[in-house]
C-alpha cells in the first residue's frame, strides 16, 4: 500500500533533539506513512541515531548526502523520492503530536484543501520562557482560508500580523508535481514562505485550523529566526525571482503587498547593520544607517532593549555547554489531574492518591499538574492532598499559592461558594429559592479541553517527564503536551464510562459524569501505553476495548489495615460516600425501601451519612434516625464507631473505593453485587452481599442484634484488606512496569530508575 503521507525530515547536527523528532513522528495514529530523513553531512551523531529507529521500523528512509547544501536542497531530494499523497515537512529539532498527521488529512480531505496547517505549540529548548501558540485573534478562534495577499502581509518581517511562513504545513503532493514547484535551494531562511506562495499563485487552497499539533521548538542553534545579511540579501533576490517568475498579470494585484514585504526585509537590514555599527562602537555610522531608514529605529531600540539583551546574552552564554547533569536522578511522574485532591474527598481521589503514594516510596518524584480551573468547582481555597509529602511540585491552574492553600484568581468562583453555603442552610429548612443560582460545578474531569489547558501542561511538565500518568481516561488528550515524547504513559480507568449511561437509564436516573461511547472510551485509553484498571471486571473490558499490544494492569485501590478487627462501639450504621450519581442514588433508595425495614424491626436503629453526599440531599429527605455528618476529614473515629457500614449502589462502575476502606477499618459490612463488582471472588465471606430491599435489610438486622456475628465479618474484612489490598498487593504490577525503561534503539529513550 503506498503511503498516505511523506514525511520529510531534513537534517544536519541534529542528534541533540532528533531522537525526539523521530519517536514523535514514528507514534503517529496514521500509520500509512513513510519518513525520509535526508541527512545533510553533519558532522554528529545523527545519521547513528536515525538508523537505531530504523532498525525497528522500515517507514524510515534514510538518505545521505555528500556536502551539506543546506535545509531546502535536502528537502529537494525528500521530495524526489516521496512517494505519498501528501507531503508534511518535520523539522529535526521538533515535535509532533502523535493524532497530527490522521487529523490533518481528515481536515484537508473534508474541504478539498491542497495545502493544511495547524497552529504551533511555541516552546524554548531550556523551559525558561512560557510556550506560547502561534496564532491570534480570527485566526485562533476557527478554520480559515489563506490567500495570497494576506499570506505576504502576513510574512513581512518585524510586523505585528501572525507569521504565517512558520507554520508547517500538509501540501498535497501532486500539486508540487503539476507546477514543478521546489523549495528554493539558495533560501535558509523564509524558504517555507516561497514555496507555499508559488503554490497560491498557481491556485492551490490553503486552510488552516487552529489545532495546537505541531511543536515548535527554538533554541540557540535554530537559524529561523537568525537574520544575517546574507540571509536577508537572499529573501530580496527571491523576491526578484518570484515576481518574475509569476509574470506581471499576477504580480499586479499583489504588489502592493509585495512591495510592503520587500520594504520590510530592507528595513530589517538597516536594523541589523546599525546594530552591527554599535556593538563596533560606530555610533556615527549606526545613525547614518538609522537616517536612510528611520523605521529601523523601532526595532533597533526593541531588540536593544535591557530585557533583551540581558536574554540573548544569557542564551549565548549557555550556547554550547552541555545541560548539567541532574543531581536528583529518580525518575519523574508528571501526574495530570482535574481532580481536587483533598482530604476526605471522593473514592477516586482517594485512590489516585494512594497510588500515588505507593509510587513516592518506591522511589519516583511526582509533579502534580491540573490544568483546568474546572478543577476548583465553586471552591475558591484549596490545600491538596499530598501537597510536599506526595507531590514535590503541585501546579493548578487559574489559581496563586499563599504557603499551602492554592486561591481562585476568578472572583466568581468565591461567589458561587457563597451561594452554595447559603444554599446548603436554606435547603436544611426546606427552602430551595437559591437552589437555581447555586446550582452545582459542571463535573471537571470531563470537561473539554482548551488550548490554555495544553499551554498550561506544556509551560509545568517543562518536558522533564519519564513517565506521564493520566488520571481519568479524559486526561489522556493532555499527555503529548507533556512535551516529552520518549516517555512511558499510563492511565488511571477509574470506572468504565461507557458503561454508566445505560445502567443509570434502567434506573430512570441520570449520571453526575458525561455520558463517552465506548469507541470514544476506547481512543482515549489508546492515548496512553499503560491502563490501569481497578478491578478485574474492567479490565477484562478494556482488554476487549484495546488494541492486542497495549498493556493493562489491574491494580485495586490499597489501604492500610487497623491493627484489630473493630465491631463497632454501638453508633449503628455508616454511609461514607461523595456526591456522586451513584452514590445518591443508592443512599436515596436505601432510605426509601430498606431503612423503613430495618426501623420496623429496630426502631432505635440510628444511621451516620459521612461525605459530600449530604450536600444533594433536602432536609425533607432525611428520615428518622438519620445523621449527616457533611465531610469527615479523618473517618477513622466514624469507622470505630460503627457497627455495620452499609454500601446500597445499585449502579456505577470502576472500584468502589469505600468498599476497600471499609475493608480495611476492619468493619462488618453489607453490599450490593454492584458494590462488588470485579472484586467479589476476593472477598469470599467477608461481606454480606444483598441486592433486594428486603434482603438488604436482613442482613443489616442480622449484624446489628449479634456482636459476635459482626465480629467474625469484620475480622474476615480485615484479613482480606490484608491479603488483597495492601500497598505491596495492590501496586506491584504497576511499579514494576514503570520500573523498566523503555529500550533506546526501540524508538523510546532509555532512564535508570
Amino acid at each position: 500500500m503506498s503511503p498516505i503521507v511523506s514525511v520529510v525530515v531534513a537534517n544536519f547536527n541534529g542528534a541533540r533533539h532528533l531522537g525526539d523528532a523521530l519517536r514523535s513522528i514514528l507514534a503517529q495514529s496514521l500509520v500509512h506513512i513513510e519518513i525520509i530523513f535526508v541527512d545533510d553531512a553533519s558532522t554528529d551523531g545523527s545519521v547513528a541515531i536515525a538508523e537505531s529507529f530504523a532498525r525497528n521500523d522500515p517507514r524510515l528512509l534514510i538518505v545521505r548526502l555528500p556536502s551539506n547544501g543546506g535545509p531546502s536542497a535536502a528537502r529537494n531530494c525528500a521530495l524526489a523520492l516521496a512517494r505519498g499523497r501528501w507531503v508534511a515537512v518535520v523539522d529535526s529539532d521538533d515535535i509532533v503530536h502523535p493524532d497530527r498527521l490522521r487529523r490533518l488529512v481528515a481536515a484537508a480531505e473534508s474541504v478539498n484543501a491542497d495545502i493544511i496547517a495547524d497552529d504551533l505549540l511555541v516552546f524554548r529548548d531550556d523551559h525558561r520562557a512560557r510556550p506560547q501558540r502561534l496564532l491570534r485573534g480570527a485566526l485562533a478562534a476557527s478554520p480559515a482560508w489563506i490567500e495570497a495577499h494576506q499570506y505576504i502581509r502576513a510574512n513581512c518581517l518585524f510586523s505585528r500580523a501572525v507569521p504565517l511562513g512558520y507554520l508547517k504545513p500538509l501540501i498535497r503532493r501532486e500539486v508540487l508535481a503539476a507546477w514543478g514547484i521546489r523549495y528554493a535551494e539558495d533560501l535558509h531562511i523564509a524558504e517555507d514562505f516561497d514555496l507555499v506562495l508559488r503554490l497560491l499563485v498557481r491556485g492551490a487552497r490553503f486552510h488552516v485550523i487552529p489545532e495546537l499539533l505541531y511543536f515548535y521548538r527554538r533554541h540557540t542553534a535554530s537559524i529561523s529566526h537568525r537574520l544575517s545579511p546574507s540571509a536577508l540579501q537572499a529573501m530580496v533576490v527571491a523576491d526578484g525571482r518570484f515576481r518574475a517568475w509569476a509574470g506581471a498579470d499576477v504580480v499586479a494585484p499583489l504588489r502592493e503587498a509585495l512591495d510592503t514585504r520587500l520594504a520590510s526585509i530592507h528595513t530589517a537590514a538597516a536594523a541589523e547593520l546599525a546594530i552591527a555599527c554599535i556593538k563596533e562602537r560606530r555610533l556615527v555610522a549606526a545613525l547614518t544607517v538609522l537616517a536612510r531608514q528611520p523605521r529601523a529605529v523601532q526595532i533597533v531600540s526593541r531588540l536593544l532593549a535591557p530585557a533583551c539583551l540581558i536574554a540573548r546574552f544569557r542564551r549565548r552564554a549557555r550556547a554550547g555547554v552541555p545541560p548539567a547533569l541532574p543531581t536528583d536522578r529518580r525518575p519523574v511522574i508528571c501526574v495530570l489531574s482535574r481532580q481536587r485532591l483533598t482530604a476526605g474527598a471522593s473514592g477516586s481521589s482517594a485512590y489516585l492518591l494512594s497510588l500515588c503514594r505507593a509510587l513516592r516510596e518506591a522511589g519516583f518524584a511526582l509533579h502534580l499538574v491540573c490544568p483546568s480551573p474546572g478543577t476548583l468547582g465553586r471552591v475558591p481555597l484549596v490545600r491538596v492532598a499530598g501537597d510536599r509529602e506526595v507531590f514535590e511540585r503541585v501546579a493548578m491552574r487559574g489559581t496563586f499559592r499563599i504557603g499551602g492553600i492554592f486561591v481562585a484568581r476568578d472572583p466568581r468562583i468565591a461567589l458561587r461558594a457563597i451561594l452554595g453555603i447559603a444554599d446548603r442552610f436554606a435547603r436544611r429548612t426546606g427552602i430551595t429559592l437559591l437552589s437555581a443560582l447555586a446550582r452545582p460545578a459542571p463535573y471537571a474531569v470531563a470537561m473539554p479541553w482548551t488550548a490554555a489547558d495544553f499551554l498550561f501542561i506544556a509551560t509545568e511538565a517543562r518536558g522533564e517527564a519519564n513517565i506521564i500518568l493520566a488520571d481519568y481516561a479524559f486526561l489522556t488528550p493532555g499527555i503529548p503536551y507533556a512535551l516529552s515524547p520518549g516517555a512511558i504513559s499510563a492511565v488511571v480507568m477509574h470506572d468504565l464510562i461507557s458503561s454508566r449511561s445505560a445502567a443509570f437509564g434502567a434506573l430512570g436516573a441520570r449520571d453526575s459524569v458525561t455520558a463517552l461511547a465506548a469507541p470514544a472510551e476506547a481512543e482515549m485509553l489508546a492515548g496512553a501505553q499503560l491502563v490501569i484498571a481497578i478491578q478485574h471486571d474492567e479490565a477484562a473490558a478494556a482488554r476487549r476495548m484495546l488494541p492486542s499490544g497495549q498493556a493493562v494492569i489491574v491494580a485495586p485501590m490499597a489501604v492500610e489495615p487497623v491493627d484489630a478487627a473493630q465491631p463497632g462501639e454501638g453508633a449503628g450504621l455508616l454511609f461514607v460516600g461523595s456526591g456522586t450519581a451513584p452514590n445518591i442514588d443508592g443512599l436515596r433508595w436505601f432510605f426509601a425501601d430498606v431503612w423503613p425495614r430495618i426501623r420496623t424491626v429496630r426502631p432505635d436503629a440510628r444511621i451516620m451519612i459521612a461525605g459530600t453526599v449530604c450536600n444533594a440531599l433536602t432536609s425533607s429527605e432525611w428520615p428518622a434516625g438519620t445523621t449527616p455528618l457533611g465531610r469527615v476529614t479523618d473517618l477513622s473515629m466514624v469507622y470505630r464507631r460503627a457497627d455495620v457500614v452499609v454500601s446500597p449502589l445499585r449502579v456505577g462502575s470502576g472500584l468502589k473505593i469505600k468498599l476497600i476502606e471499609a475493608l480495611g477499618h476492619g468493619k462488618a459490612i453489607v453490599a450490593t453485587t454492584v458494590t462488588a463488582q470485579g472484586v467479589s471472588s476476593l472477598l469470599r465471606d467477608a461481606v454480606a452481599l444483598a441486592d433486594t430491599a428486603e434482603d438488604f435489610a436482613v442482613e443489616v438486622l442480622r449484624l446489628l442484634e449479634a456482636r459476635e456475628r459482626r465480629a467474625a465479618r469484620a475480622a474476615a474484612a480485615l484479613a482480606v484488606a490484608r491479603e488483597s489490598f495492601s500497598a505491596k498487593a495492590a501496586y506491584a504490577d504497576v511499579i514494576e512496569h514503570l520500573r523498566t525503561p523503555p529500550c533506546a534503539t526501540a524508538g523510546t529513550s532509555a532512564w535508570a530508575a
